[in-house]
């Protein structure tokens, strides 16, 4: 049976041939008598009925290899005469000495590469993209090496690839920068050469330069917190150097903001960021000197200055925003009012002067204002503290403390009696009040109503006159020192009488009267007319008994309180009644005799008696009375009208006459 042949190894090989061969198969037994690449026979060695090892002849392109023994030809496999392969660029030419860089070859008759060697060391892997390229691995090495390629058309030419040490890191310089980059950074370390990276974190420098194997300066990108920044060589990436970014700072309060133009004091400032270094504190254009107290706070000494400037902040992370300080000038004080006040504190003391605004401190002497309001830059109201004597008041304002302006305490006012201590509710009271510390009183009041007016005659006396009022009230004096204690005045409301009893009486006075009325307490006098009674006893508030005193007419009954006079009630001054002869004269014992009796004043008759009997009567006009006689004995008897201006007596003016015996 004729050979057959299942394989060739390998496939392909150099056009100018006398490489090994071995062809596999069946059907190897016998004479072997011919081995052919094409048409060409080469010499072979038999090593098994299934294995001819040949040497290929020369050639190329591809041709058909077959086996040919006693028993016929085998079957034709292909060989291809592959051309030597070449290398015409290799990329990257460096890479770091752990190997691992992925290497682009390209070149020429590639296909079917079994080997890339860099050195006397194989690829770590590659892979034959084309006929014109092949990516590999890069072994671990060292220094500068060939790279070749070895297909079956043989070894390619060599190209240089070199390895690169990886570069370390061993200081940064600047260690800080702000957050929105653009700082010059300058890396020192080793093995920089050929630099294609440098990274803070996993950002790129926004730019770089080599300036030797031992320096590279870049320049920060923007970034936040503390990063790595690293450099990448074809040698690989180096160690990390820490950077961090710095947020630009800021400013929240300046305190105070204002201060004097000589400067010199110390000034707070408030905020975040002042991390890092704090390179500088600046008044405008003007840098200080300054303590970092925390990352929120700095102590600065302001420089002198005038007018307003913004303060900055600058640290590594920047410049701040600007916050405005004012140079001050130094207050003055021109007026003050009141110039006096309570030793007990209290008044409220107006300040006039210049540059009073952002005031910090009004001093009365040594002691603070308990409080006080700026109103502008020319006035400021001030509550004076207690105190005594005079003393300086001042200003002080971040400009500085100004002149003094004199202020005195005075004590405050006692009142210790007042006469009267009542008067009438329409007011009009003279009342003298007194006491101490009443020198320069400027008001008198009695409650809540000032005084109609008042004279202060000397520190201890006081005349005032009393307002309308009603109830009780206190009386106070205010002065300069304050307001006194109070001392109670009572207002008497205008007494009012309703009725006399009785209404009339003899002119000669003498007469009990009762007045009944209304405020009648505290009476100080009763008058008949223009006529004081004789006496009177205030019962209660609402009744008096007074004694009339002689008068004519009728007249008005009054009653004076310290509330005022009262209305008057009319009051009858009687004459002493006269009688004439009664008509008739005489009548029987057993009465009931109508007698006329003439006379004069008899208006006001309250009885008629005949011998002391009570007869009934008509006063008829004041000059007649009719009566009806009682019984009475036999004999004459006295006649007696009695009215309110008294008696008139008829001595035996009526006869009882006995009726005649039977």
């Amino acid at each position: 049976m004729a050979p057959t042949l299942t394989s060739l190894a390998p496939t392909s090989g150099p056009t100018s041939g006398l490489n090994n061969v071995t062809l596999t198969g069946t059907g190897f037994v016998g004479i072997v008598t011919a081995v052919r690449f094409g048409t060409t026979a080469t010499t072979f060695t038999t090593d098994s009925s299934t294995q001819i090892t040949a040497i290929a002849p020369p050639g190329t392109g591809t041709v058909q290899v077959t086996v040919s023994t006693g028993a016929g030809t085998s079957n034709g496999l292909p060989y291809t005469y592959a051309a030597v392969p070449t290398l015409t660029s290799i990329s990257p030419t460096q890479g770091p000495t752990t190997g691992g860089t992925s290497v682009t070859l390209t070149g020429t008759n590639l296909t079917g590469a079994t080997a890339v060697s860099f050195g006397a060391t194989p690829a770590t892997a590659f892979t034959v993209n084309s006929a014109t390229q092949i990516t590999a691995t890069a072994p671990a090495g060292t220094g500068t090496v060939q790279v070749t390629v070895t297909t079956g058309g043989g070894t390619s030419n060599g190209a240089s690839y070199t390895y690169v040490a990886v570069p370390t890191l061993t200081s940064i310089s600047p260690t800080q920068g702000p957050t929105a980059g653009g700082t010059s950074v300058t890396l020192t370390g080793t093995n920089l050469t050929g630099a294609t990276a440098v990274s803070f974190g996993a950002t790129p420098a926004t730019a770089f330069t080599v300036n030797s194997a031992t320096q590279i300066t870049a320049t920060a990108p923007a970034g936040t917190g503390t990063v790595q920044v690293t450099v990448t060589t074809p040698g690989g990436t180096s160690n990390g150097a820490s950077y961090t970014y710095v947020a630009v700072p800021t400013l929240t309060s300046v305190n105070p903001n204002q201060g004097p133009a000589a400067g010199l004091n110390s000034v707070t400032l408030t905020g975040t960021g002042f991390v890092g270094v704090v390179t500088a504190v600046r008044f405008g254009t003007t840098a200080t000197t300054f303590t970092t107290d925390s990352s929120t706070q700095i102590t600065a000494i302001a420089p002198p200055g005038t007018g307003t400037v913004q303060v900055t902040v600058t640290t590594t992370g920047g410049t701040s925003n600007g916050l405005p300080y004012t140079y001050a000038a130094v207050p003055t004080l021109t007026s003050i009012s009141p110039t006096q006040g309570s030793t007990a504190g209290g008044t409220s003391v107006t300040l006039t002067g210049t540059n009073l605004t952002g005031a910090t401190a009004v001093n009365f002497g040594a002691t603070p204002a308990t409080s006080f309001t700026v109103n502008s830059a020319t006035q400021i109201t001030a509550t004076a503290p207690a105190g005594t004597g005079t003393v300086q008041v001042t200003v002080t304002t971040p400009g500085g403390t100004s002149n003094g302006a004199s202020y005195t305490y005075v004590a405050a006012p006692a009142l210790t009696s007042l006469s009267p201590s009542s008067g009438p509710a329409a007011g009009g009271t003279t009342v003298t009040l007194t006491g101490t510390n009443l020198t320069g009183a400027t008001a008198v009041s009695f409650g809540a109503t000032p005084a109609t007016s008042f004279t202060v005659n000397s520190g201890t006396q006081i005349t005032a006159t009393a307002p309308a009022g009603t109830g009780t009230v206190l009386v106070t004096v205010t002065t300069a020192g304050g307001t006194s204690n109070g001392l109670i005045y009572t207002y008497i409301a205008v007494p009012a009488l309703i009725s006399v009893s009785p209404t009339a009486g003899p002119v000669a006075g003498g007469t009990t009267v009762t007045l009944v009325g209304a405020g009648l307490s505290g009476a100080t006098a009763v008058t008949f007319g223009a006529t004081p009674a004789t006496s009177f006893t205030v019962n209660s508030g609402i009744q008096i008994t007074a004694v009339a005193p002689a008068g004519t007419g009728t007249v008005q009954i009054t009653v004076t309180t310290a509330g005022g006079t009262s209305n008057g009630v009319a009051y009858t001054y009687v004459a002493v009644p006269t009688i004439g002869t009664p008509s008739p004269a005489a009548g029987p014992t057993a009465g009931g005799t109508s007698v006329s009796i003439p006379g004069t004043a008899l208006t006001t008759t309250a009885s008629v008696t005949f011998g002391g009997a009570p007869a009934a009567f008509t006063v008829v006009s004041d000059t007649l009375v009719t009566v009806v006689t009682p019984a009475g004995a036999a004999g004459a008897v006295d006649v007696v009208v009695t009215t309110s201006g008294g008696s008139a007596t008829g001595t035996g003016a009526f006869t009882y006459v006995a009726p005649p015996e039977i």
